[in-house]
């Protein structure tokens, strides 16, 4: 089963501009344009898989293909970064759409409001309003989905899922009071040390301590892992 999710499923990559900050976005299935392809064979449903700390959307890629097989291949399942957590490569093209080039920027993206800002804005944009929609929220990305509903009643939203959820104050808790201004902090020190070890460390060498990381977990990824270690992907992800 899972050299057939390999082998078969097609994964396609792309980095847009959304909300004004570079953002990942991972398609399960042959639809890359819900807008362009008007054919009959055009999907009328989407799942959307909205990642926890960090958003990187990579780590999600087994669990799309499993979803995309056991619906039998009919509908797209497509994960977001968060805005922050992933900067393309070098080598790699920015798309940009009309709706991107016409879309406001979204005020404070990096921080918890403008992280929800930013799925909204990105499904404006990209799914067409008529697209029944499924959302997955993972960890905090179980939050941002409630509040998305809250905010947007009139989403096409058939179904929710919340895996592991992070949907209480937890700022506010005992622990949070300590933690959270602790964690504030120490986001300026993983933003030096990632200027100072990380940025002139050789590809090759992040590219091995991340791999190597991930078979340690017994994770496989076939997208690049280095957004992991880039200074201000770093620093975000403690946000």
């Amino acid at each position: 089963m899972d050299s057939e999710l390999k082998e078969e499923i097609p994964v396609h990559e792309e980095f847009i501009l959304c909300g004004g900050a570079e953002t990942q976005v991972l398609k399960c299935g042959p639809w890359t344009d819900l807008f362009c392809d008007q054919s009959v064979k055009r999907p009328k449903l989407l799942i959307f898989i909205i990642p926890g700390n960090p958003g990187f959307s990579a780590f999600y890629v087994p669990f799309a293909k499993a979803l995309y097989s056991l619906t039998n291949r009919r509908f797209p399942v497509w994960i977001i970064s968060h805005a922050g957590h992933a900067l393309a490569p070098k080598d790699k093209k920015i798309l940009k759409t009309s709706e991107d080039s016409n879309a406001q920027e979204i005020k404070d993206i990096y921080g918890l409001n403008g992280q929800i800002e930013h799925k909204l804005a990105f499904l404006r944009t990209h799914v067409p309003k008529d697209m029944k929609l499924v959302l997955i929220g993972h960890s905090i990305g179980s939050y941002f989905t409630l509040q998305m509903l809250k905010r947007v009643p009139d989403l096409p939203v058939i179904r929710a899922f919340l895996l592991c959820p992070t949907i209480e104050r937890m700022s506010e808790s005992p622990n949070g009071r300590i933690a959270t201004p602790l964690l504030c902090w120490f986001r300026y020190v993983l933003y030096a040390t990632g200027y100072l070890l990380f940025k002139p460390c050789p590809e090759k060498m992040k590219s091995f301590l991340i791999r190597r990381g991930l078979q340690l977990m017994n994770l496989e990824n076939e997208f690049s892992p280095l957004n992991l270690l880039e200074p201000f992907c770093l620093a975000y992800i403690l946000l």
